[in-house]
């Protein structure tokens, strides 16, 4: 296991979110709750999933969504959607997002239960889901809903089913473009309270309309950690269904033993996303993405800032005609994405979090790579590893290099496109992280 580095220990933790082809992706209204005095996580909510979601209606993304119409907007069908938990509640809750919406939608009916297989729901776990005591909420554009209360006990490491009812058309979806999860959509009606699969014909990658679920955490639960991110961080080259991105692997080493405390593990990372820009494709910059996708879930502890990649390799990068736009056209000198850091690092800690920061990995071979953007990448890994601004570091570059040529991920770990890690190098890089770092 790699040597990690640790800074700033006098800081407390406090209490406190389409994957394309080509992406260069690793290259990839609740207050929060971190103002209070330095108390510790006592045993209350807690984030045990969430994801970042993204802007389908921009004419961009539109025209490359070439699926059928359903994979963008919905009408008088149900969604079944996929997740999986990272530490147990006695009661759930759930957050419904409409962030993106050109206009508000309607849930007409929504239930919650825990997967069997495929789109089936284990007997007699589907519950209702209700918003102000009802049984169907409408979420504005921009805003997201958070329901009652759900009588339903979730454990840790569960699949746990979400299925909502839109019986009017919805505009374009607020979506999370690569879940690395099966979600099924159903033949035309409500088919939420139904146990069995069987209406759910289509099967779909993406989720749509989810912010998080959250849990009444027992009290050896510490609170989450979120891990900030680009495509690797979404799971990109990871097998869809596994729960093997290098997120999940850490979630299950911090949870391990039951002796121990517990940690969420939140994954906000977004293929193709960048520190200093958005793109219409791959989501809104990192600074952008804070508030929403890292402050706002409850029982955030810490965070780990796991980006750059993008920022510096994708202007670079050779692309069919229609996927140009989707690129930064800006060169960054190694000086603009320490900025960047400095300024994510800046927000958290005024937050009273700690922050992790994690090197970004080689990527010679991959269209994008130059000379000039290695020599950045290196230059932008020595300051992570020896400025002392984060609460700790996190060596995935050293973990996961090849030793012979340090330009390159290691063979074993490379998933054959010389970017994204394999299952391997996914599983390497949980495990080059210092757990008592996290824990502390």
């Amino acid at each position: 296991m790699l040597q990690v580095i640790q800074h700033r220990k006098g800081i407390r933790p406090q209490i406190r979110r389409a994957k394309l082809s080509l992406c260069i992706a690793a290259l990839s209204v609740t207050l929060p709750l971190a103002c209070a005095s330095e108390t510790k996580f006592d045993g209350s909510w807690v984030a045990t999933w969430s994801t970042s979601n993204m802007d389908v209606a921009n004419p961009v993304m539109a025209g490359l969504m070439t699926g059928p119409r359903d994979f963008r907007e919905f009408s008088n069908q149900t969604i079944r959607e996929i997740v999986h938990t990272t530490v147990a509640g006695s009661v759930t809750r759930l957050r419904l997002a409409n962030t993106f919406g050109s206009g508000p939608v309607t849930f007409d009916a929504i239930y919650i239960g825990t997967q069997s297989q495929s789109a089936s729901v284990v007997a007699g776990s589907n519950h209702v889901v209700t918003f102000g005591g009802a049984t169907s909420v409408a979420i504005p554009e921009g805003a997201d809903a958070l329901s009652d209360v759900i009588p339903m006990p979730t454990a840790a490491q569960q699949n746990v089913a979400i299925s909502l009812y839109i019986s009017k058309p919805t505009g374009p979806a607020t979506f999370h473009a690569s879940a690395f999860q099966t979600n099924y959509v159903s033949v035309e009606g409500n088919h939420v309270a139904e146990e069995g699969g069987e209406a759910f014909t289509k099967k779909i990658g993406s989720w749509f309309f989810l912010a998080s679920v959250e849990v009444l955490a027992a009290k050896k639960t510490a609170g989450a950690i979120v891990a900030l991110g680009d495509s690797i961080t979404d799971g990109a080259s990871s097998r869809p269904d596994a729960n093997e991105r290098w997120t999940d692997v850490l979630a299950r080493r911090l949870n391990g033993n039951s002796s121990q405390s517990s940690f969420a593990v939140l994954n906000a990372g977004i293929g193709g996303n960048r520190v200093l820009s958005s793109s219409p494709c791959f989501g809104e910059n990192a600074l952008a993405r804070l508030n929403r996708d890292v402050f706002a879930s409850p029982g955030v502890r810490s965070v780990i800032l796991f980006e750059g990649t993008n920022d510096i390799g994708q202007p670079d990068t050779h692309a069919e005609a229609k996927y140009v736009p989707c690129l930064a056209k800006t060169h960054v000198t190694a000086g603009d994405l320490i900025a960047g850091y400095q300024q994510i690092i800046a927000q958290v800690h005024a937050r009273h979090l700690k922050i992790f920061g994690a090197t970004i990995l080689p990527f010679k071979g991959f269209n994008g790579w130059t000379e000039k953007g290695e020599a950045t990448r290196l230059e932008v890994n020595k300051w992570i590893k020896e400025s002392r601004a984060f609460d700790g570091v996190i060596d995935f570059s050293a973990a996961l290099t090849d030793p012979e040529n340090p330009a390159k991920l290691a063979a074993k770990y490379d998933s054959g496109d010389h970017l994204h890690p394999g299952t391997e190098g996914h599983a390497a890089m949980a495990l080059a992280i210092d757990l008592s770092m996290l824990t502390k």
